[in-house]
């Protein structure tokens, strides 16, 4: 019984170690994104970016159609109806917590959202404004 006990709190330790960040990511990628030409990365030209819209192929679109204004709160895919969950950090510890995936959904909801890939700057000033707003709740 002993022994189930202890093997059961290895395991639940090791998932939890699994799913954290990985160390430093948002640093990483500011970095990456200053070497690509990126100024200092500005929160409040995150939070422009993250609220305006753009009209592509006749449409409105904006990271808030889908995410929400509210990082805290969970979204809706706006063709599909699926939930997105919090991109706050503090919300879902997922969030800003892999490099890969950061950067795939850069290039797939820029693509959608502004009709191209956002430039390093605009990479740079979004993630400023998700990980500061994480801080900030």
């Amino acid at each position: 019984m002993k022994l189930r006990s202890y093997t059961l709190l290895a395991l639940g330790l090791l998932s939890l170690s699994l799913a954290q960040a990985e160390p430093g990511v948002v640093s990483q990628l500011q970095k990456l994104y200053a070497s690509q030409g990126a100024k200092s990365a500005d929160v409040a030209r995150g939070q422009a970016l993250w609220t305006a819209t753009y009209t592509i192929k006749g449409q409105n679109r904006s990271c808030t159609s889908c995410h929400s204004a509210d990082l805290a709160a969970t979204g809706k895919h706006i063709r599909t109806g699926k939930p997105i969950k919090a991109m706050a950090p503090a919300v879902n510890p997922e969030r800003l917590s892999k490099q890969s995936k950061i950067e795939k959904w850069f290039k797939r909801n820029c693509k959608w959202t502004l009709g191209r890939e956002c430039s390093a700057q605009e990479k740079a000033d979004l993630l400023a404004y998700i990980d500061r707003y994480s801080i900030s709740i």
